[in-house]
């Protein structure tokens, strides 16, 4: 059985006194929770902080984002060698939001993914559909061709120990998440379409479902055969609420 994994995206939220009570608040929450991996991406100029704070504790950390680029005249980017740097261990690749707002092309989506894998960093794959591409039906092959782009170019062998979050674009921060029958069948598409190509990979990736998830439906979400977590947003702002998230997932883990 895949263990469990629950991420932390707090966005464009926090400043350093904020960060130290939610981040110690996570500590004394999670410190019991073996069951389930826990990390948090935090805004780039908090990376010493989360990594300050966190180091020797069950909680990992990473980014939002990342360079395509190794180093260079690149303004305002940051390299996945500057976030090792700093311990990070995972890092959020394509998002809708960067991809809606910063015109991300699924090929510079993939280029940043190998990054990721090139500098030892976990990436975190953002994948979905918007509302209009699931009412006609549409949603697998949209979701297909954001895959398909990186197993073209780099081959599905990649995927192996990374992580795939199924996040449909009309959920993130409406409060309308998918269905538990939903998300399972969108990872169940996912899992198996890597599996064709390389079964290995397959079973190795994690799948989180990212969307409105919030301790009321993270234990249906987390009982999935293959939902193997969460990314959380809004619900990883609020101590109490992530926590409740994290345990619903370790008890599915155990």
């Amino acid at each position: 059985m895949r263990k469990k994994l629950v991420v932390a995206n707090w966005k464009m939220h926090g400043n350093l006194a904020s960060n130290r009570q939610l981040l110690q608040a996570y500590i004394a929450a999670l410190s019991s929770l073996k069951q389930v991996d826990v990390v948090v991406c935090v805004p780039y100029p908090y990376l010493a902080q989360a990594q300050s704070l966190l180091q020797n504790t069950n909680i990992a950390w990473g980014a939002q984002n990342l360079s395509k680029d190794d180093v260079g005249a690149f303004t305002g980017e940051v390299s996945a060698a500057m976030l090792r740097d700093f311990g990070a261990t995972h890092v959020i690749i394509g998002h809708s939001e960067r991809a809606t707002a910063y015109c991300e092309s699924d090929e510079n989506i993939a280029t940043k993914f190998m990054q990721a894998k090139k500098h030892g960093l976990t990436p975190i794959l953002c994948v979905g559909e918007t509302l209009i591409e699931r009412e006609a039906g549409v949603m697998q092959m949209v979701v297909g061709q954001q895959l398909d782009t990186i197993i073209n170019t780099y081959g599905a062998s990649v995927f192996a120990d990374a992580v795939v979050s199924y996040e449909p674009i009309w959920a993130i921060g409406t409060g309308l998440a998918a269905t538990s029958d939903q998300a399972q069948s969108m990872h169940e598409f996912i899992r198996s379409k890597i599996a064709t190509l390389d079964n290995q990979a397959a079973n190795s990736m994690k799948i989180l479902y990212g969307g409105s998830v919030n301790p009321q439906n993270a234990v249906q979400l987390s009982a999935m055969k293959d939902v193997d977590g969460g990314l959380i947003g809004k619900c990883s702002l609020s101590a109490q609420e992530f926590a409740k998230i994290c345990q619903a997932a370790s008890e599915c883990s155990a």
